[in-house]
């Protein structure tokens, strides 16, 4: 069984989507082992009122904070440290959807960022959304994870930009699994439609 991680360039660009939709796909387990604010309708609520297998089953935070900052931040506000050798991935047999928080770099203690939750055996999936700046932050996201090692595939979100896409394909050669456009709404019938779509690249 695969455990996939998905991370993104910078917040806001469509992790939990994608996540969804991955998930979906494969009829993966979901986990998000940090979650900042949002609790009431927190990113695993978000996925799992997208995803319509029965296959799924979706673990609980290691740690769930109060306040939507970065977590190191949000962690201090809560009178914890988070230590990350209390962030242990949920057994299962099942294929795994990790969704990270914010970027690679987000820091989460004085020491540790998101990037140490990845374990080596892992595949990242990275999700590029179209800004001004987005083309460094990919390829700063992307040349990280490859001097580690990692697996890597992409997925762009939002309105096709070609001469971005273009580039970042050219001078990164990683692997694109598909975009995910800027739909109208989205909801179960849209999350089946990409998880068919992308089901044969994953």
């Amino acid at each position: 069984m695969k455990k996939y991680f998905i991370t993104g360039i910078s917040t806001e660009v469509g992790k939990t989507v994608a996540s969804a939709i991955i998930t979906e796909a494969l009829e993966a387990d979901y986990w998000k082992p940090i979650q900042s604010g949002d609790l009431d309708y927190s990113d695993t609520h978000k996925v799992e009122k997208l995803v319509t297998n029965k296959k799924s089953v979706f673990h609980p935070n290691s740690y769930a904070l109060q306040t939507p900052m970065s977590p190191h931040a949000s962690a201090e506000i809560d009178g914890i440290t988070i230590d990350i050798n209390q962030i242990k991935a949920p057994e299962t047999q099942n294929n795994l959807v990790i969704e990270g928080a914010g970027g690679l770099l987000v820091p989460l203690n004085n020491e540790h960022t998101i990037l140490d939750l990845i374990q080596p055996d892992y595949k990242v999936i990275v999700v590029s959304r179209h800004y001004l700046g987005s083309i460094n932050h990919t390829l700063l996201t992307l040349n990280l994870l490859k001097e580690k090692g990692f697996d890597i595939s992409l997925i762009f979100s939002g309105d096709e930009h070609p001469t971005t896409e273009s580039i970042i394909k050219k001078m990164s050669g990683v692997p694109v699994i598909g975009r995910i456009e800027e739909e109208p709404y989205i909801d179960q019938n849209v999350i089946k439609e990409y998880a068919d779509k992308f089901k044969t690249k994953l």
